[in-house]
């Protein structure tokens, strides 16, 4: 792992780092030389997904390094369309071809797709998936209390990790909760809400200012204190070492309130709400 970053245990003893790279759109020569510029600067957690169409970016990138595979954490995530058990199956192994990789560290459930209604059946792929050596941690995305009570219902595993959205302006108190009492690690996508309307928002910019630090790293500091692990993505080397440079100083509770409560009813970036969004 990268010395200077903390790590997460997640309830099946993998250990996760406290922050990634998410890679959405890091696509052909380009993408690839970002993800090893990425590495080389000390991230050792790369968040992919099949419909990202890049999992052979990453796993390029992975190969090129000078890292050692068993020190980075490559994640990918199965889609909509393949829900059901044999073709969920057929994805994951179609995952690893894709990225010439022999396992994944972390694979999801992208989102759970309510109506279709196949979403155990995934899970049990995945659960076969980490029996047959595929996948080393199995979690979810996107998904509920009510949809991840199904699974451990049915099939008696739980999550390692839900990736969610998360972002000072939807801020998921209730959700992390039910998650820390599960046992089951939050991990934040579009940590930093994709866009500047939350960088330049008067609150950040004043504790930045106090904290001689950017607004990006105030916010993706304010992830790592609330528990979740961020996946900001960014191509551009200065903003990758920019973010992963957040474990020198703290926010402290009235700081962390202040950002907290900038969370809005309807803050989802896309009104993409899993109780009823159906992904391809």
């Amino acid at each position: 792992m990268g010395s200077a970053i903390p790590t997460l245990v997640l309830n099946d003893g993998l250990s996760l780092p406290a922050i990634g790279l998410g890679t959405y759109s890091l696509k052909g020569s380009a993408g690839v030389d970002a993800i090893c510029t990425a590495i080389e600067l000390g991230y050792r957690l790369l968040d992919s997904a099949y419909n990202y169409e890049n999992e052979g970016t990453v796993g390029e990138a992975v190969r090129r390094s000078s890292v050692p595979r068993d020190e980075l954490r490559i994640t990918s995530k199965l889609p909509g369309r393949y829900h059901t058990y044999e073709k969920a199956v057929t994805a994951i192994q179609e995952s690893l071809y894709r990225a010439h990789l022999d396992y994944y560290d972390l694979y999801l459930i992208h989102w759970p797709n309510p109506q279709q209604g196949h979403y155990v059946e995934a899970w049990q792929a995945l659960i076969d998936a980490k029996r047959w050596g595929l996948v080393r941690s199995i979690g979810v995305s996107n998904f509920l209390p009510e949809h991840i009570e199904r699974l451990e219902r049915e099939t008696g595993v739980l999550p390692s990790v839900n990736q969610i959205e998360l972002h000072p302006f939807f801020n998921q108190a209730s959700q992390r909760q039910w998650h820390e009492a599960k046992g089951i690690v939050t991990e934040s996508w579009s940590p930093l809400f994709r866009g500047n309307e939350i960088l330049q928002h008067e609150v950040i910019q004043q504790i930045a200012n106090q904290h001689q630090k950017s607004a990006a790293q105030v916010v993706l500091r304010w992830h790592y204190q609330l528990g979740a692990i961020s996946i900001p993505k960014s191509g551009n080397r200065q903003r990758q070492l920019d973010n992963l440079s957040i474990f020198d100083f703290s926010l402290d509770e009235a700081e962390m309130n202040q950002i907290s409560q900038l969370t809005r009813q309807d803050g989802r970036i896309r009104n993409q709400d899993p109780a009823v969004y159906e992904e391809f």
